[in-house]
């Protein structure tokens, strides 16, 4: 069975570009609103939107790093960035959501008035801006955890907006004071639960881990039907990116055949098919050699 392997396209530049100017843009509006109707609540997401913009503005500089081509010093590139600015995106997320929690519970316990008007029209507007920006990164949110954590931000966003929104409506219906900090701790939540995933995986992928889809096991096995290969050792896959795997393994092969050139085109194609791996660096050696081998040393 073919292995779904999706890459980020090369025109997520041009997404970053609109998702930073829109939320900078929104940025000014809702601190203006803020300062012009003496609301904290708006002043504080503006700040809290300020920094999302950060937040892009990693991941877009994680995604051109990514183009730059290697040279003698960075001979894989600066690839490794994308995952770096992921691990960096979702711990940023944690703690947003940490303190919008806190300031919740806060509110929860001396809850003041609020000018849901102006404040449900300015969520509205963030509403719309970071639904816009979330849906850019849609595509490769599921192939890329850089375009992954992205998307996660201005999702996170676009849900906090649309919660501030439907708060204010329930405050002018019913004047229930508590719903907004309620309602943002619901939020938290949500947003908590999506994002320790990409937390989680970003940091394994940090320090070499396997993929989370790619099995070790098929691999070796895979290797191993191949013709005339007998065993496979010091085996390593990794990520080079958050859409980039690699992979280096030794084949061991039957009566000591090392110059086949078709089994590695073979190989390099099935790995390539099967598990989306497009880097491979495969030593055939004999069975004489693998028993001395320098690296047979459980690397």
């Amino acid at each position: 069975m073919a292995h779904d392997h999706d890459h980020a396209p090369r025109n997520f530049g041009r997404a970053f570009a609109i998702g930073v100017t829109l939320n900078l843009a929104f940025v000014v509006i809702e601190a203006f609103y803020g300062w012009k109707t003496g609301s904290l609540a708006l002043l504080a997401d503006a700040a809290h939107n300020l920094s999302d913009v950060g937040g892009l503005l990693l991941a877009w500089s994680a995604f051109g790093a990514a183009q730059l081509h290697p040279n003698m010093r960075h001979s894989y590139g600066w690839r490794k960035g994308s995952i770096l600015a992921s691990f960096v995106n979702a711990v940023v997320l944690l703690i947003a959501m940490g303190y919008l929690a806190w300031e919740a519970i806060e509110r929860l316990q001396t809850p003041s008035p609020v000018a849901a008007g102006t404040v449900m029209v300015v969520a509205g507007i963030g509403v719309v801006i970071n639904s816009v920006t979330a849906w850019l990164f849609l595509a490769g949110s599921k192939g890329d955890l850089n375009i992954r954590g992205a998307f996660l931000h201005m999702a996170a966003d676009a849900l906090v907006s649309l919660g501030v929104v439907i708060a204010g409506a329930l405050y002018l219906w019913q004047g229930w004071g508590w719903i907004d900090p309620v309602m943002s701790l619901v939020i938290a939540l949500v947003v908590v639960v999506g994002t320790w995933s990409l937390f989680r995986r970003s940091l394994h992928l940090l320090f070499d881990g396997v993929p989370e889809e790619i099995n070790l096991e098929e691999v070796q096995t895979a290797l191993l039907e191949l013709p005339g290969v007998v065993s496979v050792h010091d085996l390593h896959v990794w990520a080079m990116s958050t859409s980039d795997n690699a992979i280096t393994a030794h084949l061991v092969m039957a009566g000591g055949d090392i110059g086949n050139d078709q089994l590695l085109t073979l190989a390099t194609e099935m790995l390539h098919e099967r598990f989306g791996i497009c880097h491979t660096v495969l030593q055939p050696e004999s069975e004489a050699y693998a028993a001395n081998c320098p690296t047979a040393c459980g690397c």
